[in-house]
């Protein structure tokens, strides 16, 4: 694991999935390799009630109903759309169901505007064709067809992306679990094994780009995955991933608690100024996801271990919000200067502490971006 810069879930928590396995002994659907209830133990942690001999770590943060309904789904014969804004953990809740369901999260075929009917059915390899013609062993299989073939999780990320060529080629793969392959005289069909499904993610902000038809829509069950909106579970979920960088690095740095404050209160902060903007132009670009605040935090870490001085200052965070959020130019470095003037100002000369110093160096970034 070590070699790899990011290892898949079914790798990172090997040993936790292990031992779940081996003293898993409630009914599994299928061929999967957890239960539905200790696949919903790794993803969401242990507690004290459950009353095991090791403790198993929260992996994803949000509400217990939105991970129970995506596994009763997965136990049944509905492919699951996961859907929200960007940055709200729709992979990496795919990932987690995945690897616990079939210790293989990387079938996975990723939705854009150049996906074709090819990536989610099968290609073939030229040069075999040509030497010995179409057979099963020149065909190269798509991740979904793996996954038939299987009887594992296949990923389609970001659905609303591919074209409506794509989504309808899925249509047939989810209804009748089987594809054809005509060009084949023998052993033409590839069916479906027990445990095969599909998880989707969406972006909610990518409605109207292909939107999904009616039919595709009858074959997935949906969870819409909210924005993070409660200070706690946001905080955890920064903590979770500063942590795994700082390991993953081997960042020896600490992360003041009142700057993990000031990065959640700016972003509740703009936050709320998005939501009382009259329009786009007021708005920031970013969706100010608590992604992008981690994104933020480790940009912000990684500078100051690199070029400062080995500790997170105010300044730092602030520089690298106005870098990581200002993605328009004049218009969101003009609604940061708004915010940081009429905002953080104010509050730094009330309640000083880290406001102040992250004043200025917010100021700072905005004249040089300027």
């Amino acid at each position: 694991m070590s070699d790899l810069l990011r290892a898949p879930a079914e790798i990172k928590y090997a040993e936790e999935l292990d031992w779940l396995e081996s003293i898993d002994d409630n009914p599994k659907p299928f061929s999967w390799r957890l239960s539905p209830k200790m696949a919903r133990l790794f993803i969401l942690g242990s507690q004290r009630s459950d009353g095991l001999d090791r403790e198993i770590s929260q992996k994803w943060f949000g509400d217990r109903s939105f991970v129970e309904r995506s596994i009763v789904t997965l136990a049944s014969d509905r492919g699951l759309l996961l859907i929200g804004d960007p940055g709200t953990g729709k992979s990496w809740l795919a990932e987690l169901l995945s690897a616990a369901i079939c210790r293989n999260s990387t079938l996975v075929v990723q939705g854009t505007a150049g996906t074709t009917e090819d990536h989610i059915k099968y290609s073939w390899n030229v040069s075999m064709v040509i030497a010995k013609g179409q057979s099963r062993e020149s065909m190269i299989p798509s991740p979904i067809m793996t996954a038939m073939e299987t009887g594992a999780i296949g990923r389609f990320e970001e659905l609303t992306r591919s074209t409506s060529d794509v989504q309808d080629a899925l249509i047939s793969i989810l209804s009748e679990k089987y594809v054809s392959v005509p060009e084949l005289d023998s052993d033409s069909i590839v069916f479906a094994q027990p445990g095969f499904s599909i998880i989707a993610t969406a972006n909610s902000r990518d409605r109207g780009v292909n939107d999904l038809s009616s039919a595709l829509k009858r074959r997935f069950n949906f969870v819409r995955i909210p924005v993070m909106t409660n200070r706690k579970s946001e905080a955890e979920i920064v903590r979770f991933r500063t942590e795994e960088l700082l390991r993953r690095h081997q960042i020896e740095l600490d992360v003041p608690p009142t700057l993990l404050d000031v990065l959640l209160q700016s972003f509740a902060d703009l936050r709320a100024s998005a939501a009382a903007a009259g329009s786009d132009d007021e708005k920031l670009e970013s969706a100010l996801s608590t992604a992008e605040q981690i994104g933020v935090l480790e940009d912000a870490i990684l500078h100051s271990n690199f070029f400062g001085e080995r500790a997170l200052t105010a300044r730092t965070l602030a520089s690298s919000l106005v870098g990581s959020l200002a993605r328009r130019e004049p218009e969101d470095l003009a609604i940061l200067n708004k915010y940081l003037h009429g905002v953080v100002e104010p509050r730094g000369k009330e309640e000083g502490g880290s406001w102040p110093e992250f004043l200025e160096g917010g100021r700072d970034a905005i004249a040089t971006l300027s």
